[in-house]
């Protein structure tokens, strides 16, 4: 039912380039423009006249076990025309060093089963809720999250430390040479704490979170293939987001953002190169990385928790917590697409 459901909804031109079509289709949509200027609650919310969204949360979590864990929320919104409807999508995650939880959930819009709302900020598919517990400041300075990942599931609590990072030329976020582009912010700064239910029973876990907020209506080049996304927190208190776009119109881009929040649009000396493949779900995908960038003192070694880490949803891709050695010591997000 769930593919019957997905044929219906999703254009054939977005399933046969596969995780959501964002190199075509964008005609008739608004496009992003370079010096955006974001309004706030208001662009936590929905941007209806974009093709897709996404609210897309990842952390890096101890559990009182002492192992290492990872979760993933992520709600989709995608318009099938200019004119609707919306459809959202929701992926949830749980990693363990040795095992992977998949949670996929879909939903026509306009139904009350899916949404966002920007003031209350809420976001929810069935019961895979993110909710803001704010009492001032940013609606994002405080969240609960809960989802459920096949025969796992977890509830958190999420508290900021430091302020919203806007990458790119201030959330302008250009992803090819011939200027495909999303808007696209951040909130890097979050401490986690909560319960993940686990097949052998609960783990109260505690960590660091990276919420991305990004939309657009074509945001890729036609040739691109996919992505290597990573969002690390080094031990120095730095945060970096970097990415290599891949295919017949590769595009590399990092932020550098300090403790304090500031940051650095970096477009040119960033090395990403695998260093490893594994066997996973039947494709070779890459599970050790060399991420380097020299003039920030950067050389780290990037290898995943646990290499199966696959996200076998309608759209799959590789979603999983790393850790890094070398100029420094780091954790955080891997994120794989175009490995179909």
């Amino acid at each position: 039912m769930r593919w019957l459901v997905l044929w219906l909804l999703f254009p054939a031109t977005a399933q046969a380039q596969g995780f959501a079509g964002l190199g075509q289709g964008g005609e008739g949509f608004a496009l992003p423009a370079p010096d955006p200027t974001f309004a706030f609650p208001e662009d936590h919310g929905p941007h209806p006249d974009y093709r897709i969204e996404w609210w897309y949360l990842t952390a890096v979590l101890d559990g009182a076990d002492g192992r290492t864990y990872g979760i993933q929320w992520t709600l989709f919104r995608s318009a099938l025309t200019p004119e609707g409807p919306q459809v959202w999508m929701g992926h949830s995650g749980i990693t363990t060093p040795d095992a992977h939880f998949t949670g996929e959930t879909l939903a026509r819009g306009g139904i009350g089963q899916a949404g966002v709302t920007a003031a209350p900020f809420a976001a929810w598919i069935d019961d895979f809720a993110m909710t803001s517990t704010a009492t001032d400041g940013d609606a994002y300075d405080a969240l609960a999250v809960a989802a459920r990942a096949g025969a796992a599931s977890y509830a958190l609590d999420l508290a900021a430390t430091g302020p919203l990072v806007f990458h790119g030329d201030d959330g302008f976020s250009v992803k090819s040479e011939s200027g495909q582009a999303s808007y696209y912010y951040s909130q890097p700064f979050y401490e986690v704490a909560g319960t993940l239910s686990l097949p052998a029973g609960d783990v109260a876990v505690t960590g660091q979170g990276w919420l991305d907020r990004e939309w657009s209506s074509q945001p890729l080049e036609g040739d691109q293939e996919g992505w290597d996304w990573f969002s690390l927190h080094l031990d120095d208190g730095h945060r970096l987001m970097a990415f290599r776009l891949r295919g017949g119109s590769p595009f590399l881009y990092a932020t550098w953002i300090a403790p304090d929040g500031t940051v650095e649009a970096l477009y040119d000396g960033i090395e990403i190169e695998p260093l490893e493949t594994a066997g996973v779900e039947g494709r070779d995908v890459p599970v050790r990385f060399r991420l380097a960038i020299p003039a920030k003192g950067v050389d780290l070694e990037v290898a995943a928790v646990n290499p199966d880490s696959w996200q076998a949803t309608l759209f799959p891709y590789w979603e999983g917590p790393v850790v890094a050695e070398g100029s420094h010591r780091a954790r955080g997000y891997l994120e794989m697409t175009g490995y179909e």
